[in-house]
């Protein structure tokens, strides 16, 4: 049996696991308002997902979070690559990404709903969530970069694209791969808790705050049961596409 396969048997075994202690608390409880069965959960997972409004809402939100991610993303390196030249301004921009990691979620979408439409609100705070780790880590890549490797570099006058190929992308990526694994699940889940709070049209958050509203329980289960499959679909997926980014770029080395 290959490491791959005992591996995936694991997983499935702590997950079939998990789904028992969910079945038998449902049935000690014995009230679906308060705690559905996993099987009830799924039934309306089914359910939802066999109408086009489903897929509708799920597509604007993936839209607004991965809208946030990505731009996040872009500007942590930016900001990795201009602070890893200046130390002057590492020093000024390190008490800010200090500051957004420390202060609540809930905070920013306070204050971002007093100061933007409803409907930015869950992309600029995926991106605030998603910032701070992406920059760190890019950071922590550029400063592993083996000086002597860019000495060699400069006296045999390669090419500014060949020393990124093969010097700082690799050293980087990895620190890039590491904070996406960090990041991707922190950012989507302050979106959708930004959404639930400014109630964009169309929004999973908007579903699982009236489904809380009007105490539809099973719903609200099946909504976030959603948001966790689509967390780790899109995690799954851009860790791919960084690990194929990176291949690529060896190989054109």
């Amino acid at each position: 049996m290959s490491a791959a396969l005992r591996k995936t048997l694991r997983t499935l075994a702590v997950v079939l696991f998990w789904l028992l202690i969910w079945q038998l608390a449902a049935a000690l409880v014995g009230q679906e308002l308060l705690l559905p069965s996993p099987l009830r959960v799924a039934r309306e997972l089914l359910r939802l997902a066999g109408g086009a409004e489903f897929w509708l809402t799920v597509a604007q939100s993936i839209r607004r979070v991965l809208t946030g991610i990505a731009s996040a993303v872009l500007l942590g390196i930016l900001l990795a690559l201009l602070t890893h030249k200046s130390a002057l301004l590492r020093a000024l921009l390190s008490p800010v990404m200090t500051l957004v990691k420390s202060t609540p979620v809930a905070s920013f979408i306070i204050l971002a709903l007093v100061w933007l439409g409803r409907d930015v609100v869950p992309p600029v705070i995926a991106a605030l969530m998603v910032l701070p780790v992406v920059w760190a880590n890019v950071s922590q890549g550029l400063d592993g970069i083996d000086p002597q490797l860019l000495e060699l570099a400069q006296v045999f006058r390669l090419p500014r694209g060949r020393v990124f190929r093969r010097i700082t992308l690799p050293s980087v990526l990895p620190h890039l791969r590491a904070a996406l694994c960090s990041a991707l699940g922190l950012g989507w889940k302050a979106g959708v808790a930004a959404e639930i709070l400014t109630v964009p049209a169309r929004s999973i958050g908007k579903r699982i705050y009236e489904a809380k509203i009007y105490l539809e329980t099973t719903e609200l289960f099946a909504w976030t049961a959603a948001v966790v499959l689509l967390s780790l679909v899109i995690e799954r997926l851009l860790l791919r596409l960084v690990g194929r980014i990176g291949k690529k770029g060896g190989a054109h080395a």
